[in-house]
This record gives structure tokens, sequence and C-alpha cells, in this order.
């Protein structure tokens, strides 16, 4: 049995991540979603509609039992106190292909996932190949 924990974004995230855990999952598997959202001023009643549409794809596609967290956190603090508060397998997120300068100023939640988390981290992209 695996225990998966995705983090979504968006619809168009949470389609691509689903079509990698159709491939994946067995019975048995438990898979957590979680949509997180900074809150206050940095979000707005968009951002959580855009965050309970992701979630319910992947609810729908793979029974996932989804949480929107909103608690000040960046993503990646979410994530990763979600994933030790569930004892969590394996992390499933989406990647989007930025340029270096794109990476210093904004940041990026999969680098930090990567650099902080012992856990099997699964990158998928949220491109299509060329």
């Amino acid at each position: 049995m695996t225990t998966f924990l995705v983090g979504t974004d968006s619809a168009e995230t949470s389609e691509k991540l689903l079509a990698y855990l159709e491939s994946r999952v067995v019975d048995g598997d438990e898979v957590y979603a979680v949509n997180s959202l900074v809150g206050g001023d940095r979000s707005n009643d968009k951002d959580v509609l855009a965050g309970t549409e992701a979630l319910e794809i992947l609810k729908d596609g793979v029974g996932a039992d989804t949480h929107q967290l909103i608690r000040g956190n960046s993503p990646q603090e979410d994530l990763l106190a979600f994933a030790e508060d569930h004892d969590i397998d394996e992390l499933v997120i989406g990647i989007r292909k930025r340029s270096p300068t794109g990476k210093m100023l904004f940041g990026s939640t999969a680098q930090d996932l990567l650099l902080e988390t012992d856990l099997p981290v699964v990158a998928v992209p949220l491109v299509d190949a060329v």
C-alpha cells in the first residue's frame, strides 16, 4: 500500500497529475490532494474556486481525500507538514519550464520541495513535450 500526496494549484495541473496517478494507483493505495493558498490579501475568491475545482478533478479521478489549506504558509511548507502528519510515501507535483531569471525572481515550489524532503518526489511535466 502506498500513500500519495498530490500538490495542485489548478484544474490543468490536476489533469496532468491525474494522468500519472491513474497509471500508478492500485487498490489499497491512499491519495491525498492538497491545494495550498497563502490567504489574506494574497488569495482571493477566484483562487479559492480554482483550488476547489482542481481538487475535485483528483477526487473524482482517483478518489483523493482533498484538502484546501489557507494557513499563511507557502505551498512547500503546507505540503511538507501534511506529508509528515499523514505518513506519506510519495509526493506528486507538477513542474513548469521556467527561465533561470523566472526561477530567481519567483522562487520554485518544486525546487524547495526537492531540497527540503527525503521523500520520493515525482515531478510531472505540465507542458507537452515538443
